[in-house]
């Protein structure tokens, strides 16, 4: 198509019944309970003050800008990076308003923005805790203040709610932001030759500069990204200049430059390691600015850390960051289920970065990761009532160990409403309540579907895509495509690792053998109507992990369609760990209405479990006493910690018994 015709999507209303429960749950009671918790009206409901993410008795987070902007008086109240709770906030709200309009919820948002403004320093600075407490100390100690992260949130927040509504001043407060931070750093003579300790401003400026097209913002966002491990002195510098034991994390002035992601230039790095969520919100600025600029040596950077998530430190369930010290990845294949991490944050931002990596290349592998993410590894940070939250999420969990082992004192088996660093709850809501970005991509005459979401979209020129189904719950999905104009254009479709072996698609009722490239079926789109019928493999799949990780040698995870299942003790009798899963199992699957808000439940009878010893001996020299029949029943891994607090596992025994 010529550039006056270049294909792009005007609206896409997501109808799938699995999301639309979410999407209504994150309009109806997870904004405004967020709303309540950073106003410091909402009940701090904390099930373990010692698991990820601490306990407060309140937020702060509004009160905060309240006395920033002269509307209060008092100090500052919490993380120095606060303030982040309400941007992220405003995000969510941004996207819920696109498809849920509720006129409070417009309001209180306005009103947030104008408060923000208001907070705002004259020059464009807005960091509440430097503002109040510390205004000498502005830019002074990168390494931990998180201020061009902070900064970074709201840039996100202002362009997602000026493209919702239209609000002018969301956008002025981005941009004057933006160009306080030009003033002060870049390689200029007089200005900061440094960045963050944390990422997020490099992908924030990414997004402004796709919606002003002010190539500033595009320069300064290339610049932090290749500045990034140049200085390896840079923060030890500031410390000490700033007063060396004038710390607000001590632990993080001594973690050493590979905990940022700064022990080299980005081109120079080979694995993900240091702090999960500081890798991932690098990396999808990497990606972004890497397309936009045509950067072939940055776009290998981000395929080179991608690479080494996904094949060597990632989680069969999305998740990623393995361990509880400096919620960080550790190295390639170590990947122990009791003690994991996995941040809800450190999921949400895989799938950030994986979208930037398919915009930049159709490959259906970056498809099967935000699917990953989205239906496991990401969701399982919310509770079925979207007002309780996991900070950590492992892959096995027993009540006993996280209260009486230090080490895994950061697994909760009860969601929490808040927490003192509050960064998951809304980060989850604004991935759910934007996953209407997450459906497609256009690369010129190619349109991409690449999640499997039923939903009413609408393009250009009059193309109008009705994706229908009952995914993840069924694999028959259904495209009906309106094209009135006749417009020329392929339309591709991915087909998900979990069912290359076993597909059929038909095009307007015959069966076709369309080009499969990179997992991805290309049709070409002619006519002024397609009806396209795809019938994905829907078998329950036993899955094995590589031999590398020795955490789950001579066990494996049960896997239906996109979900990952798991065992939790609520319908299984304790311990989960005396399970052994048959060589050659069978299972049965039934949708259970009833059952967690609707789920699909996977049971097997081909499972024995592990006889009591009939002594009290802690080591025998005889075999095993005997093993019994037993059967098992697994749910969703997203859907579990929703009832009682009973063991949990996704990975289990199998051997020839």
């Amino acid at each position: 198509m010529d550039e006056l015709t270049k294909l792009s999507v005007n609206d896409v209303q997501i109808t799938s019944t699995f999301w639309k429960r979410y999407r209504d749950l994150i309009a109806e009671e997870s904004v405004p309970f967020q709303w309540d918790m950073i106003n410091d009206k909402g009940k701090m409901d904390v099930t373990n003050a010692a698991a990820a993410g601490g306990a407060a008795d309140h937020s702060g987070a509004i009160e905060n800008l309240k006395i920033a902007a002269g509307r209060a008086e008092g100090h500052h109240f919490g993380y120095p990076f606060q303030d982040t709770d309400v941007y992220k906030w405003l995000q969510t709200v941004a996207y819920v308003l696109k498809y849920h309009f509720d006129p409070k919820m417009k309001e209180e948002a306005d009103w947030t923005v104008d408060l923000i403004a208001d907070a705002q320093d004259d020059d464009g600075y807005l960091s509440t805790y430097f503002q109040i407490d510390a205004p000498q100390r502005k830019f002074k100690r990168l390494q931990q203040s998180h201020e061009l992260y902070s900064m970074g949130h709201y840039i996100e927040a202002g362009v997602a709610y000026y493209e919702s509504t239209g609000n002018q001043k969301a956008l002025d407060i981005a941009e004057k932001m933006a160009g306080c931070i030009n003033n002060h750093f870049g390689p200029e003579d007089g200005k900061i030759h440094g960045y963050d300790g944390h990422p997020e401003i490099e992908l924030a400026l990414a997004k402004l500069y796709e919606t002003t097209k002010n190539k500033t913002y595009l320069n300064l966002a290339k610049y932090f990204i290749t500045e990034r491990g140049q200085d390896l002195h840079f923060f030890d510098r500031q410390n000490k200049a700033d007063g060396i034991d004038n710390d607000f994390f001590p632990e993080l002035r001594t973690i050493g430059d590979r905990y940022y992601f700064a022990d080299k230039p980005i081109t120079e790095q080979k694995d993900a390691h240091g702090h999960a969520v500081r890798v991932l919100y690098f990396c999808t600025g990497l990606a972004h600015v890497a397309r936009v600029e045509h950067d072939d040596k940055l776009l290998k950077a981000a395929n080179t850390i991608w690479n080494d998530i996904v094949k060597k430190q990632m989680y069969i369930t999305g998740n990623v960051g393995q361990t509880a010290t400096g919620e960080a990845f550790t190295y390639d294949y170590d990947l122990p289920n009791d003690t994991d991490y996995g941040e809800t944050c450190a999921s949400v931002s895989m799938a950030f970065f994986t979208k930037q990596m398919l915009a930049n290349e159709f490959n259906g592998q970056f498809g099967d990761i935000i699917e990953k993410e989205i239906f496991n590894g990401a969701l399982s940070g919310i509770a079925l009532d979207g007002k309780h939250y996991f900070y950590a999420n492992p892959l096995e969990a027993d009540p006993l160990a996280s209260k009486l082992n230090p080490g895994k004192k950061h697994i909760a088996l009860r969601r929490s409403s808040w927490f003192a660093c509050a960064c998951c709850p809304a980060n989850i809501t604004r991935l759910i309540a934007s996953l209407d970005q997450y459906l497609y991509e256009i690369h010129d005459d190619v349109i991409l579907s690449h999640q499997f979401i039923a939903n009413d979209a609408k393009f250009n020129d009059g193309i109008e895509i009705k994706q229908t189904g009952n995914f993840p719950w069924d694999g028959n999905i259904d495209y009906a495509i309106t094209n009135p104009n006749t417009s020329k254009f392929t339309f591709g479709i991915r087909i998900p690792a979990w069912s290359l072996d076993n597909y059929s698609i038909k095009v307007n009722g015959k069966e076709v053998e369309p080009d499969l490239k990179e997992n991805v079926l290309y049709i070409p789109i002619n006519d002024k109507t397609t009806a396209i019928s795809l019938e994905l493999n829907m078998n329950v799949h036993v899955v094995r992990a590589n031999a590398n990780v020795s955490a789950d040698i001579m066990k494996v995870a049960v896997q239906r369609g996109p979900i990952v299942y798991c065992l939790e003790g609520v319908d299984n009798e304790e311990p989960l760990s005396r399970y052994v899963l048959g060589q050659k199992p069978s299972f049965d699957y039934n949708y259970q209405s009833k059952l967690l808000n609707g789920v699909g439940v996977v049971t097997t009878d081909d499972a024995y479990r592990i006889a009591d010893d009939s002594d009290d001996s802690l080591y025998t020299f005889d075999r095993p006493k005997g093993v019994e029949k037993a059967h098992l029943e697994f749910i969703p891994y997203y859907a579990w910690a929703n009832r009682d607090e009973k063991q949990m596992t996704v990975w289990l025994h199998q051997s020839e018994i």
